[in-house]
């Protein structure tokens, strides 16, 4: 019986990090230098590795990452079992959501990283590396989409935060919890993959890569605002926003006339701000709460936290799909129930831009192919 393979696609971060003349940190080791601390982790799993960049999370962008996933998706036709990215922490949360929307394969594809550098005490970038891997070699992490694994805990990308600035257990995945741990090495998850009546695997359908670009915005409320800060964004041109509301959806009233006017034009979605739970439909009704705010014409996001909402929108106007697509597709990835979108105009600079997109830094090839069809051609359920 052959071993696993597995891909190794390394962009940088903490994990890759080592001391500079001044004393602080930077990345600059490749997968290789990162494969050779874990190789005795690894008996019976093929591992080859690619370095792609070394640079921090922060420096990351979302069609950079889409690129990363067409190599790992290259990677995995090439016969491959399973890939792991390796990147930094501060924006893996994001990078590992927007990947699993557009995610289409059973083989695994898991994010990895480290809080602290290389060479520090106590790093725990090499357990993490090995244990992704090991996870990503696995026949029981197929048809579960995309996955975080950090300090043994193995997350499912589309409930995965980051909850500690520091800390070593720095991520969590909130109400609904983990989807399984590493024990003596191995992944142990904590249930079979969902599957529809048919036998296939109750995932959400994947979303077209985008041709274009479109401009979110997120925007988080806070008390005493007026709405000038929407209404600045809103003159600057955007195609949608997302606002982090109070609680299961409310903003002050002034904010609430905001809304209503950047509605008019561009999708508005709400999400809440607290960092768990959902916004409602009905359960209030004053100025700025959530039903007075569907009224005026917001979409709510559900469950999805803000920095979700923000890469769905993006990625469904960027594909060139309109607002009656997004309440259906926040549906469908968890975000639990969304009022129908209103029949809006969209305004002259709302059309998702066919702009042409450079070579995207720091990955060695930047070739972009637009892959699946229009959102409105793809079933949501």
């Amino acid at each position: 019986m052959t071993d696993p393979l597995v891909r190794v696609l390394s962009l940088g971060g903490t994990i890759t990090m080592t001391a500079t003349e001044r004393g602080a940190v930077a990345p600059s080791l490749g997968g290789d230098a990162l494969l050779s601390q874990v190789a005795p982790a690894l008996a019976g799993v093929r591992v080859t590795a690619r370095t792609l960049g070394r640079v921090p999370g922060a420096a990351l962008t979302p069609h950079l990452m889409l690129d990363v996933v067409r190599q790992a998706e290259a990677a995995v036709h090439d016969g491959a079992h399973g890939v792991v990215v390796i990147q930094g922490t501060d924006t893996m949360e994001e990078s590992a959501y927007l990947a699993d929307l557009v995610w289409r394969l059973p083989e695994p594809l898991v994010f990895t990283g480290a809080m602290r550098p290389a060479g520090a005490l106590g790093m725990d970038g090499p357990a993490n590396l090995a244990a992704a891997i090991r996870t990503a070699a696995d026949p029981m992490a197929r048809d579960r989409g995309v996955l975080v694994v950090l300090n043994d805990e193995i997350h499912a990308a589309h409930r995965v935060r980051k909850v500690h600035a520091g800390a070593l257990q720095a991520f969590g995945s909130g109400e609904f919890g983990l989807l399984g741990r590493m024990t003596e090495g191995r992944p142990w998850f904590a249930g079979q993959p969902a599957m529809r009546p048919t036998g296939q695997p109750a995932r959400h359908e994947a979303l077209p890569y985008p041709a274009g670009d479109a401009r979110v915005a997120l925007l988080e409320t806070y008390l005493g605002d007026d709405g000038g800060a929407l209404r600045t964004l809103l003159a600057a041109g955007l195609d949608g926003v997302v606002i982090a509301a109070y609680g299961v959806g409310h903003v002050s009233p002034p904010m609430a006339d905001a809304v209503e006017e950047a509605a008019a034009t561009i999708p508005v979605v709400l999400a809440t701000r607290t960092g768990a739970g959902s916004t409602l439909r009905a359960a209030y009704d004053f100025p700025g709460s959530e039903a007075d705010l569907i009224g005026r014409g917001a979409i709510t996001a559900g469950r999805l936290n803000p920095r979700q909402a923000r890469l769905l929108v993006w990625l469904l106007l960027a594909a060139g799909a309109g607002p009656d697509a997004i309440p259906a597709a926040i549906i469908a990835r968890g975000g639990g129930y969304a009022e129908p979108a209103p029949s809006w105009p969209r305004s002259a600079g709302s059309e998702a831009r066919s702009v042409a997109q450079p070579a995207a830094e720091p990955l060695e090839d930047g070739t972009r192919v637009c892959q699946g069809a229009d959102p409105f051609g793809h079933p949501l359920r």
